[in-house]
């Protein structure tokens, strides 16, 4: 899809129809690559949230009424299509994110393997079975969709995230409100187009397009939305846990990460180098996986680090496909970064490498960061402790195992880890005991799959995850049955 079928300004999707903000109001959408705008936003209200939430709720019970069974096959024509127009929707990701086109494409198919594994779960909606210690009473458990959802999500992988919340949610038989990212608005309203022309009932997912303030918190304050979903940061995490819970409502929270990759004495070097670039630096960072904390054993910290500083001022950087990695999306988070190695630097920290915004003809007026190592930060150094969401990772020295798994616990943040080395003993221990809802042997700490759990622990979350199957006790409420039998009516 070329810029040009983008809509000048995209809209809402509302009960199966594009739609503008009441107020008339919008924004600019502007290109991370080179900062020139690419179309206009509506910019919603909490007059045009309230009136998506409306619709999903009239809609939801003829939704709900579908069997589980039906719901997949209605999804999986919506899979099928978006499989179809793949490109298409690549296309629009890497407008919208600056990755490259194959990126895109890969985060696309990571949408579509999401979507057929959900729609795959109306044939396996699990409840079960079981005994009970009264005589002629069977007990079970079924599970039954919790009414309206509302789904917020982040930018960094748009189609990808909008996937995992999505399918799950009306898998379930709930009906959904989505707040579309503010830097990724088309890729949303595209995704609303396929799924309407697909054949997904008009008010079952609806897509309102503004910022956090104005369209994200309304939804949060929805008395009739009964579930929450946010993938973002941990203090907008916190604020929505808060809200939320003053009316008991369901609540999701996949928030940030500052995930340790160890490497031991023994690692595969060469390997290690390459997952820590790529978990490192892939997608320009905007990952809440990425590796932005690398743990080095001393004994062969001067050979890694220079290895890995080598390697990294190759990295090519750019929005093409034979380049590495893009910009990052807007330029208030480039600003954000550069002030944070800033005051690295005043509390210590020496860089490495890159540190910079990128200036030259070719990246001049896009949001591009150079690739940045660091090193001698302290543990509790701000750099070491808050997530930066961008192509930053610092190096840590330690003596041996048992200093390696301290330190990698020694964070805020519990989300994903890795471990680079050729023990067996080394890797079981790390992995049961490393404070993290994710834990990687000679790997990198991203690439989670739609049928695994995703979720962490600490300042990562609150415990609930997405996706796999677990993603259905987010989003499905359980119900107990008994039934008692009289044998004298046999």
């Amino acid at each position: 899809m070329t810029p040009d079928r983008i809509p000048h300004c995209v809209p809402n999707w509302i009960d199966g129809d594009q739609s503008l903000a009441a107020s008339g109001d919008v924004f600019t959408k502007l290109s991370p690559h080179s900062g020139a705008a690419l179309y206009t936003v509506t910019r919603s209200q909490s007059d045009d949230v309230k009136d998506a939430v409306e619709v999903a709720t009239r809609a939801q019970p003829a939704w709900a009424a579908l069997t589980p069974v039906q719901r997949g096959e209605v999804l999986y024509e919506v899979t099928e299509a978006l499989h179809q127009q793949r490109e298409d929707m690549a296309a629009v990701v890497a407008l919208e994110t600056g990755m490259s086109f194959s990126s895109a494409l890969g985060e696309t198919a990571a949408a579509v393997a999401q979507g057929r594994f959900m729609a795959g779960e109306g044939r396996r909606f699990y409840g079960r079975t079981t005994t009970s210690a009264v005589i002629n009473k069977t007990a079970m458990t079924i599970r039954q969709p919790l009414g309206v959802a509302g789904l917020i999500i982040a930018a960094n992988t748009p189609i990808a995230n909008l996937a995992w919340k999505v399918f799950p949610a009306l898998i379930c038989g709930n009906t959904a409100v989505l707040k579309a990212a503010e830097d990724t608005p088309a890729s949303a309203w595209l995704f609303g187009k396929i799924a309407h022309h697909a054949g997904l009932p008009a008010g079952v997912l609806n897509i309102v397009q503004g910022n956090g303030e104005e369209a994200g918190a309304p939804l949060v304050d929805d008395s009739n939305v009964a579930v929450i979903s946010f993938t973002g940061s941990t203090v907008v995490g916190k604020r929505i846990a808060a809200t939320a819970g003053q009316r008991l409502a369901r609540v999701s929270l996949e928030l940030g990460g500052k995930n340790p990759l160890v490497v031991c004495d023994d690692a595969d070097l060469d390997n290690a180098l390459h997952w820590v670039l790529q978990a490192a630096f892939s997608n320009a960072g905007q990952r809440c996986a990425a590796a932005s904390r690398v743990i080095v054993f001393d004994s062969i910290y001067a050979t890694f680090r220079d290895r890995l500083v080598e390697s990294a001022r190759q990295l090519r950087v750019g929005p093409a496909d034979d380049d590495d990695f893009g910009p990052v999306i807007n330029e208030r988070q480039l600003n954000s970064m550069l002030s944070a190695i800033q005051h690295a630097q005043q509390a210590g920290a020496a860089i490495l490498t890159g540190g910079e915004r990128l200036t030259d003809a070719a990246h001049a007026n896009g949001f591009y960061l150079a690739p940045t190592i660091l090193e001698n930060a302290t543990p509790d150094a701000e750099i070491s402790t808050a997530e930066l969401f961008g192509p930053v990772t610092c190096l840590y020295r330690v003596g041996d195992f048992s200093e390696a798994l301290k330190l990698a616990n020694h964070s805020p943040y519990g989300l994903t880890a890795s471990i680079h080395t050729r023990s067996l003993h080394r890797a079981g221990v790390f992995t049961q005991n490393v404070q993290s809802g994710v834990a990687v042997v000679n790997g990198g700490t991203h690439g989670s799959e739609p049928h695994m759990p995703f979720g962490g622990l600490k300042q990562s979350g609150n415990g609930s995850r997405e996706p796999g199957t677990e993603a259905l006790d987010v989003y499905s409420a359980l119900k107990n049955i008994y039934i008692n039998i009289d044998p004298e009516q046999l």
